[in-house]
């Protein structure tokens, strides 16, 4: 039996060549090879070959809605357990806060003290001043926002031992090697690979060689810019490239969509996947309600770079408030929520 993947790798990759023209260029290109190569139109009785081409047709037509279908159960499952681990991760938040409100209440837990950086306290302390004047001082949150810039980038400096050496991930969530670049989004990759040559690239004069765990790029007859083991897992038959001018591009699905790569190949150097910011506009293939989770956890980690409240530290708060209005017999003074 032929290996089909590696057949279907061929194929998708001589669609995305433009000098060919697409799928329809495609279709010609097989025809044009059965006319002149083969006895296909010319070896059977008279509509024999019509015959054959119909009934590969209908077979697949056929079978195209189940694979639509595979899919779409793929992509499903896959917000399923997203939706489950945020879901479980929502549950334990929500149990934390409800035994922070009983300990703040019974007077357990000891007051939580947040240290504030000169500058941010010269900064507070001005706002502080300015409100009580009833003015709107504009010198005063200027300072306040330097304050909150001080913070962050203090937050930026006191990175993880594990994290430290990473790159910073570019625009794209990616990385900017030396010889090609990479973007990427939960579900894909695209990798740029410039080629420095003087002559204008062409299919022929290339190597692309894609498998699932292994990827090599480079020009023919000369040293590969990419050789090396994938990061993670790809999945071969969504995988497609094509040339750019003097570059050449490669979309490349991934297999696990849940998480970020760090490296294209296990031998490039990593990004620090904890910086990575998407935008919305790139969680648009998730549904409302697993978007919503997906954005309240991006907002979070911009807090926490900030220096500034999380939605639970908030949510905390408000229960705490609340708890301490329905039972005014009970003593919060000691109870205090950083």
């Amino acid at each position: 039996m032929p290996d089909h993947e590696i057949i279907y790798n061929t194929l998708a990759s001589l669609a995305q060549n433009p000098d060919l023209g697409g799928v329809h260029g495609l279709l010609d290109c097989v025809f044009g090879f059965l006319a002149e190569r083969t006895d296909f139109f010319s070896g059977g009785e008279s509509g024999q070959a019509r015959k054959i081409v119909d009934t590969a047709f209908e077979k697949w037509e056929k079978k195209s809605s189940a694979i639509i279908e595979e899919k779409e159960r793929e992509k499903k499952k896959a917000e399923d357990k997203l939706k489950a681990r945020l879901a479980a991760q929502k549950a334990k938040e929500e149990e934390e806060i409800k035994a922070t409100a009983a300990a703040s209440a019974s007077g357990d837990e000891e007051p939580k003290i947040q240290e504030l950086t000169d500058e941010q306290a010269d900064a507070l302390q001005r706002k502080l001043d300015a409100e009580k004047a009833g003015t709107s001082d504009a010198t005063a949150e200027e300072s306040a926002s330097k304050g909150e810039a001080s913070a962050k980038k203090e937050d930026d400096e006191e990175e993880s031992e594990e994290d430290k050496g990473k790159m910073k991930p570019n625009s794209g969530n990616g990385g900017d090697y030396e010889n090609y670049s990479f973007t990427q989004t939960l579900s894909e990759l695209e990798v740029r690979v410039p080629l420095k040559v003087n002559f204008k690239l062409r299919s022929r004069d290339v190597v692309v060689d894609i498998q699932k765990k292994h990827l090599k790029v480079g020009v023919k007859g000369q040293p590969p810019v990419i050789d090396g083991e994938f990061h993670k897992e790809v999945k071969l038959e969504e995988c497609v490239w094509n040339i750019e001018g003097q570059s050449i591009v490669l979309s490349i699905e991934k297999v696990d969509k849940m998480n970020w790569w760090s490296q294209v190949v296990t031998t490039d150097p990593h990004i620090n996947t904890k910086k990575v910011e998407p935008e919305n506009s790139k969680l648009s293939d998730l549904d409302g309600e697993t978007r919503a989770m997906v954005e309240k956890m991006m907002y979070d980690q911009r807090q926490k770079e900030m220096g500034l409240p999380t939605s639970e530290d908030q949510k905390k708060n408000e229960i705490l408030q609340k708890f301490m209005a329905q039972h005014p017999e009970m003593d919060f003074s000691k109870a205090k929520i950083s």
